[in-house]
């Protein structure tokens, strides 16, 4: 049955807009190729009428007290709460994932959103000790000014806030990109915020052509900060652009997440650990597994474990019930996938499930791949190097934990990682040779608001998530205050 949402504009000023030329969109469901709905296709002229808007609204935003942003805030993720059934339906029609996967998005959402309304009390400056008798030093927090936010389609609404919540916290504004795929979840996550009666101009999205929307945040001078979450390529080309305005910038780029199966792994528990990080989202997330090592010892029954786990998987439109698996995004999505596995088959890789799209009946106007499964892999196959971003678990062996880490670091991304052992000795040691920014030890749920999220290497420069999150939107200066000597 066709599903379709009325169309929507986008919102900055405190106001909903079309496009200034007047163009439009189609957000598309990947798991039917139905246009869910039209949006504005904004450029330019859209982006800098928002910066306009955060601009003007940042003097009486910043010089609130931070209880009062906080309680915005607080109101703002009461709102989230109660369109959280309608956003997370949302992020199913654009994005495909299973409605129980999104549904917990939207926990993650409003999370950020509370734990950041708390923290902003905490924006501490300092007295500093001073060798001078007759000064004294004062340190303060204050914030950047009006930011720019752009955001990927795979974690349309939690990333949104993962962002904004600590921008706005310490008294920052901020305008957002939404990834082309998803756009409908972020207006109607900015009108939470609007029905939550935050002040005009503090929080803005727009939609439309991404190269030209961040080429008016990167030539603006008034946006002191762009905060970026998507492929390492543009990354790079965010990090050239800022350069022209010294502009601050925090990137959360590509991943190729390791996960290493010692001889003493608790298979009871690592392997629905590992498969369900593995599937999640049709593997469409950056710290999703990406290289599977496996002692040799184990490798078999761990190969015979995740196949019996794909079997169970019900792959098809997210809304249906039942659903464990959806879609690809996009049509390039399938056709990477394919291409990485006939590589690796062509190269002697063994297919043990799986390894061909879906088509035909239910899944005849959808993006679908099965769930696969590949043995016998090399470190030299492109599938050890680049990120899949599709439901392929390839298995690698290994015979020495010294093997293991090498393999492991052997590429230029430092996302996340992930170790199952049952010696802490071991796994303290191996987390501390991994060159990642993050490691899950026996668990492969390593987000939350309170924990800093990023990478190393070429998976980017910053953190989001907790108390490093509200840094990155933070500026420190320093006051010297001259105190003569009293009577």
């Amino acid at each position: 049955m066709s599903q379709k949402i009325p169309d929507r504009k986008m919102m900055y000023g405190g106001g909903w807009h079309s496009a200034l030329d007047g163009a439009t969109f189609g957000s598309v469901n990947p798991a039917n190729a139905e246009v869910v709905a039209q949006v504005p296709l904004g450029g330019a002229a859209d982006a800098r009428a928002a910066v306009d808007a955060a601009h003007a609204a940042f003097p009486a935003w910043s010089r609130r007290t931070a209880a009062d942003r906080a309680l915005l805030m607080h109101r703002v993720a009461d709102r989230l709460e109660a369109k959280r059934e309608e956003i997370a339906v949302t992020i199913t029609m654009e994005e495909g994932k299973p409605l129980a996967e999104s549904r917990n998005e939207m926990r993650l959402t409003i999370d950020s959103l509370h734990w950041y309304a708390e923290e902003a009390r905490r924006a501490y400056g300092s007295w500093i000790p001073d060798p001078v008798p007759n000064r004294r030093l004062l340190s303060m927090r204050q914030p950047v000014g009006v930011c720019g936010a752009i955001i990927p389609w795979n974690v349309p609404a939690a990333m949104i806030t993962r962002k904004a919540a600590p921008a706005l916290a310490v008294g920052c504004t901020m305008v957002l990109k939404p990834a082309e795929q998803t756009p409908i979840t972020a207006l109607l996550v900015a009108e939470a915020f609007l029905e939550a009666d935050l002040p005009a101009g503090v929080f803005n999205v727009v939609t439309g052509d991404a190269p030209a929307i961040g080429q008016a945040m990167l030539g603006d001078e008034r946006v002191r900060k762009i905060s970026f979450t998507g492929s390492t390529e543009v990354g790079r080309l965010l990090l050239r652009g800022s350069a022209e305005h010294i502009k601050r910038i925090s990137l959360e780029l590509g991943g190729n997440a390791p996960v290493i199966l010692f001889e003493d792994s608790d298979l009871d528990k690592a392997i629905p650990a590992l498969c369900a990080l593995k599937f999640l989202n049709a593997g469409q997330a950056c710290i999703s597994a990406n290289r599977i090592y496996v002692h040799a010892s184990i490798h078999d029954a761990v190969a015979e474990r995740v196949k019996a786990y794909v079997a169970k998987l019900r792959v098809g439109d997210g809304m249906k019930e039942g659903i464990t698996m959806g879609p690809l995004i996009e049509a390039q999505a399938v056709e990477k996938v394919e291409t990485l596995v006939n590589e690796a088959r062509a190269r002697g890789a063994e297919l043990l499930v799986g390894g061909e799209r879906l088509t035909g009946g239910t899944y005849a106007r959808g993006l679908f791949y099965a769930p696969t499964i590949l043995t016998g892999m090399k470190p030299g196959m492109r599938m050890a190097g680049q990120e899949i971003f599709g439901p392929v678990a390839p298995l690698f062996k290994f015979e020495s934990e010294a093997e293991a880490v090498v393999a492991a670091n052997d590429v230029p991304y430092g996302l996340a990682a992930y170790i199952f052992t049952e010696d802490m000795a071991r796994a303290i040691r191996v987390s501390e040779r991994l060159e990642t920014g993050m490691v899950g030890v026996n668990d492969v749920r390593i987000g939350a608001a309170e924990a800093p999220f990023g990478g190393v290497k070429q998976s980017g420069i910053g953190r989001e998530g907790g108390r490093e999150g509200m840094e990155e939107y933070l500026e420190t200066k320093l006051v010297a205050i001259r105190v003569d000597p009293g009577a």
